[in-house]
């Protein structure tokens, strides 16, 4: 059943939207949680998988609470190049898994018919979500890095069945935005 938001703006899904996070994990779900909020795609470089050439973009995420504070869900979407409309490319949907000491993480991207499933930890000072595979056998991982309150940086890497190198394929600056 969906509900009008308070300021008429749209709609969500009741029982989704939270106010924060569950204070019992409060620490734990801060991994994700610090990213709550609204944030700028100001460079996003990716290789054109047509052609084999690396493309450029811009786009925005805006990162939520949900289910009662025990997890995060983001949208992520780009700039489309001549208008400047925003297009949602996906969302992410990640909560805390005390059992594992990890995060359980499924992207969803209906525009690119595309779902993966990650484990994400803290690896030093990055977020690493790996686990994922496409049909092919390649293995893909997900990092976030170089985060500061207003900051952080992301790229996705891939690595064949059998190379032992990962390959970056996407790289992204992300910054908070203000004013909001």
């Amino acid at each position: 059943m969906a509900a009008q938001e308070a300021d008429g703006s749209g709609w969500a899904i009741e029982g989704l939207a939270a106010d924060g996070p569950e204070p019992s994990l409060r620490d734990r779900l801060m991994l994700f949680g610090q990213f709550v909020g609204d944030w700028d795609i100001v460079e996003n470089r990716y290789i054109d998988d047509d052609d084999g050439t690396w493309k450029t973009g811009r786009g925005e995420v805006h990162w939520r609470w949900i289910l009662n504070g025990r997890g995060v869900q983001d949208v992520w979407s780009d700039y489309e190049a001549e208008t400047g409309r925003v297009i949602p490319v996906g969302t992410t949907v990640r909560f805390y898994s005390a059992e594992l000491n990890a995060w359980h993480s499924v992207w969803i991207s209906p525009l690119q018919g595309k779902v993966r499933k990650f484990l994400a930890t803290r690896v030093g000072d990055e977020i690493v979500l790996d686990g994922a595979t496409n049909p092919d056998g390649t293995r893909v991982r997900w990092i976030f890095y170089d985060i500061t309150p207003n900051e952080f940086r992301w790229r996705a890497e891939r690595r064949a069945e059998g190379d032992p190198s990962w390959n970056a394929y996407e790289k992204m600056i992300i910054r908070r935005k203000t004013g909001r």
